[in-house]
């Protein structure tokens, strides 16, 4: 029996000869799948194990970050981070030995009438006024501005008891409304800069 004959390229390589490539618009050395004139040459195709990395809108490997402005998964930071109590204070005895030195101040005016303004923003600078900056700012603006404002309550103290009652109840007026506002600004955690004042200490 004769064998009927084999198609081309499943028999003995050895009795057909091999198939000349088609001719085309690419030279010979060039691969089959070679991309058409304009299209990315072979740099354009990803690289092997991958895809390149995500461009435009497509979302991170990691996903997209929560929605809305959310801290990250690690949590919200420390307690510190925010900052001392009472809006900048490092600590609660900052705060109140500021608010000694300022609402002090307003009181001993007026218990004094006037002289005696100076005696809690001193107290508050010399207690506490060495172990932090915070209170050493702020008492020493109090102190400042007592000093001044009871030297002149005391001379006119003393000189009103003949002639001048009315300046001297005009001064104490203003040590005790601007030592109010102050220690207001203090319990609010801003500083306060008093109006009127001088700098004996610095």
């Amino acid at each position: 029996m004769t064998e009927p004959p084999r198609p081309p390229g499943s028999g003995d390589p050895g009795n057909y000869p091999p198939e000349p490539t088609s001719p085309g618009p690419f030279p010979s050395s060039e691969p089959p799948t070679a991309p058409l004139s304009g299209a990315p040459g072979p740099a354009g195709y990803p690289p092997a194990g991958g895809y390149p990395p995500p461009t435009g809108d497509q979302p991170p490997s990691g996903g997209y970050p929560p929605p809305g402005g959310y801290p990250p998964p690690g949590g919200y930071p420390a307690g510190g981070a925010y900052g001392g109590p009472g809006g900048g204070y490092a600590n609660n005895e900052d705060k109140t030995w500021s608010l000694v030195a300022h609402f002090g101040g307003a009181l001993g005016a007026l218990v004094s009438f006037g002289p005696l303004g100076f005696v809690a923003p001193l107290i508050a600078y010399l207690t506490r006024g060495q172990q932090s900056p915070t209170v050493r700012a702020q008492a020493l603006a109090a102190l400042n501005f007592q000093i001044l404002w009871s030297v002149i309550a005391f001379v006119l103290l003393f000189v009103s008891w003949c002639l001048l009652f009315l300046p001297s109840i005009a001064v104490v007026v203003i040590q005790i409304l601007f030592g109010i506002i102050a220690g207001v600004k203090a319990n609010e955690g801003s500083p306060y800069r008093y109006p009127m004042t001088a700098n004996f200490i610095k």
